[in-house]
């Protein structure tokens, strides 16, 4: 790669296993690395049975779920949280883990309070119901990291117009909510954007993620690959592994990204509006 190279590790965790599991698997991996990453958080309930209700409704949720071995990859208590077994809270569950990823010099930052309801019934909530979300998770962050969060990441890249109409109304200093090929200023917002804009290992399978990343960042540039817990700190952690000795082989460099906001020139990005778009890999539209 001739053009520097920079990426930035944007890790979501969505369920109570990716939390319990997963965050440990990849705070070892990354510490082993010398790297840092900016882990989302989802703070309130695992409600992850509720997408049994998609399996029947939405085929491509079914491949979907085929294809990335779900069972192995969320474990069958995962399946029946919010149906069957009650719904265990995520990241309040675990204080003193939130505080080692802090510790350890990673960002922290909001993900979501209920993120399989956010996922899935979005379009079909209320302003209100979108603004009591944040609260409820806004409110959780604070209590169990003693301070504000300064971004948040979109469920599943999921937003709506009422989204936006909340934001206005809350103090974040950048977004990390869409798809898209680089930072940009959200209309109406004024707040910059840090999109992902390489795909994550769910979309590319284990075996393709190789190929497909590195013609993505033979560019060079900056970069967002979307990382979960779930999968890079569970049966992806080898390829996860394998993929950071690569990159860094090849002379690129990685950072939070808070660090990449605090580079960027903001008055020379371009603004710009979301759209919806189903990507490759996808059950569901994402902004992008």
């Amino acid at each position: 790669m001739m053009a520097e190279t920079l990426i930035g590790l944007k890790i979501d965790v969505d369920t109570y296993l990716g939390m319990k599991r997963g965050v440990p698997r990849l705070l070892e991996i990354l510490g082993e690395a010398g790297l840092r990453g900016s882990f989302f958080l989802s703070m309130g309930p695992d409600a992850s049975g509720l997408a049994v209700f998609h399996l029947l409704r939405n085929p491509r949720f079914l491949r979907k779920m085929i294809g990335t071995n779900a069972p192995a990859l969320y474990g069958w208590r995962t399946a029946l949280y919010g149906t069957l077994l009650p719904s265990p809270l995520i990241a309040v569950s675990f204080p003193d883990l939130v505080r080692r990823i802090m510790a350890e010099g990673h960002e922290v930052q909001l993900h979501a309070w209920d993120h399989r309801r956010w996922q899935d019934s979005l379009p079909r909530r209320s302003r209100q119901w979108i603004r009591d979300w944040f609260d409820r998770g806004i409110g959780a962050f604070r209590q169990v990291t003693g301070r504000e969060p300064t971004a948040f990441g979109a469920p599943a890249w999921r937003l709506e117009a009422e989204v936006m109409e909340v934001l206005k109304e809350l103090d974040f200093t950048y977004l990390s909510c869409t798809r898209a090929e680089g930072p940009f200023i959200h209309e109406g917002l004024g707040i910059p954007e840090i999109p992902s804009d390489l795909p994550c290992l769910e979309e590319t399978g284990l075996s393709g993620a190789a190929e497909a990343l590195d013609a993505a960042l033979a560019r060079g540039g900056c970069h967002v690959l979307p990382v979960h817990a779930e999968m890079e700190g569970g049966v992806g952690a080898g390829v996860f592994v394998s993929l950071l000795e690569r990159w860094r082989r090849r002379g690129c460099r990685f950072a939070t990204l808070d660090e990449i906001r605090r580079g960027l020139a903001l008055e020379g990005l371009p603004v710009r509006s979301y759209r919806t778009a189903l990507l490759p890999g996808r059950a569901f539209p994402c902004a992008v």
